[in-house]
């Protein structure tokens, strides 16, 4: 068996892993953390589960590569749409889109599900807290980015950039919650007018520029 496996890793190794990841998160956001095996995921992309445990070692380690792939993926998308994307009030809407609206094509389908799983592990793994942790930390940070570049730019005025970011984190996260669940009182077009409201309130922002016709 070990010879077979060694013959399968050696193929397009980094691509293989990927295809794991990618179908461990899909997975996830599918079945829930509890509900996914490693089987599942051997059998999603072709492969054997001796292969997924010699990249992986074990379930849990897996699964926290998933999140870590798909959160690579989140920022990856993000990070190219801010820099094609001008303005603090524009850039905020941005962020705001890319958590209360659902995921378009360049998102992994079910982000939110993998969130679910993830705050849910978070509270009783040490490991996954400490990656739940770190994704909140660059969450806040892609938020100050854009405060501290409108105040760079003269947009906005100085403000408590670290409060802002910290406060509006936590918005955002409640309001998607609402969103992915689907709660009748609040829609994407609602949740992403409540959060602009409070960013236009806190941090003075400009008038939203006219559309040209």
């Amino acid at each position: 068996m070990s010879s077979t496996v060694d013959s399968e890793a050696m193929a397009g190794s980094d691509q293989r892993r990927d295809q794991m990841l990618a179908a461990a998160a899909e997975l996830i956001a599918e079945r829930g953390y509890s509900e996914t095996r490693i089987a599942d995921v051997a059998k999603r992309v072709g492969a054997s589960s001796a292969l997924v445990v010699y990249y992986f070692g074990t379930k849990d380690h897996l699964l926290t590569e998933a999140l870590r792939y798909s959160d690579r993926l989140f920022y990856d998308v993000a990070d190219r749409l801010l820099e094609e994307t001008e303005g603090v009030r524009e850039q905020l809407e941005l962020l705001v889109t890319l958590t209360c609206i659902p995921e378009g094509d360049d998102e992994l389908p079910g982000a939110w599900g993998l969130w679910f799983d993830l705050w849910a592990q978070a509270f009783r793994h040490p490991e996954i807290s400490k990656d739940r942790q770190e994704a909140d930390r660059r969450w806040r940070d892609t938020i100050k980015g854009v405060v501290n570049r409108g105040i760079k730019t003269g947009e906005i005025p100085r403000t408590n950039v670290e409060t802002f970011a910290l406060t509006f984190a936590a918005l955002l996260d409640g309001l998607a919650i609402q969103v992915a669940l689907e709660d009748p009182d609040l829609d994407p077009t609602r949740a992403t007018k409540i959060a602009m409201e409070f960013a236009t309130l806190t941090l003075s922002l400009p008038k939203p520029k006219r559309k040209r016709r």
